[in-house]
């Protein structure tokens, strides 16, 4: 089953998160208010299907094969990710008081991810899954959650803590917390890190996470938009 993994995006969209999909003669995309993602089944011959996007969001990702696009659109940049699976549950044990975000935290949970992690996380991302955090003095300091889902796999996601708290364990708490979660529900718990970022890997690495494959993100941006 994890075959699907090869093609996450379009296997999300095809599953569980279909009600948020946008659906093209040859691609599936997220709907922008949600996540910044797209992805196509058999071949990269979608330069219409990516115009058609575009007109929606100015700045969005491809995930996978590379994409064939029109003149109108500019690769910005490749995110080359490692994607990560776990196969057995983590027994690390919290030092913090963990919490299920409610709508009441929206502002505080955009705002955080955004400013460690920013342009992934969109205002309706929240809706995607559950997603957790640790308060420092009535602060939110750190949180992670889940964002893409098949039937039986759910991703790990927006793994964060503000710059002024790192070091303190609240990312690993929180990650095996929400595996753990997931992992509960018999359902496969990926999740998808940039292959530069040595600590976060390690940290993965540590609660059980092992490497899959290598995963890119093809950062496309409009030609005429004059906001990047």
């Amino acid at each position: 089953m994890t075959g699907k993994l090869d093609n996450p995006v379009w296997h999300c969209l095809l599953e569980t998160n279909q009600t948020i999909a946008i659906v093209y003669e040859g691609a599936r995309f997220y709907h922008p208010d949600y996540c910044p993602f797209g992805a196509f089944k058999t071949n990269n011959a979608i330069p219409k299907e990516i115009d058609e996007y575009a007109s929606l969001t100015e700045n969005f990702y491809i995930v996978g094969e590379k994409p064939r696009y029109s003149d109108k659109i500019i690769l910005k940049n490749e995110l080359v990710c490692l994607q990560m699976i776990a196969d057995c549950q983590s027994d690390i044990e919290p030092k913090n008081e963990i919490l299920r975000l409610n709508s009441e935290y929206d502002e505080e949970l955009f705002n955080l991810v955004n400013l460690v992690q920013p342009g992934f996380f969109r205002r309706k991302t929240v809706l995607m899954g559950e997603y957790y955090g640790i308060f420092v003095d009535g602060e939110l300091v750190a949180v992670t959650g889940e964002r893409m889902k098949m039937i039986d796999h759910t991703e790990v996601s927006a793994v964060v803590t503000h710059p002024n708290f790192t070091g303190r364990g609240f990312a690993k708490q929180l990650t095996a917390h929400t595996m753990n979660k997931i992992m509960n529900e018999n359902k496969n718990a990926y999740l998808h890190v940039n292959e530069k970022n040595v600590a976060a890997i390690k940290l993965y690495e540590s609660l059980g996470f092992k490497t899959r494959r290598k995963m890119s993100f093809w950062n496309l941006v409009c030609k005429f938009t004059t906001e990047w």
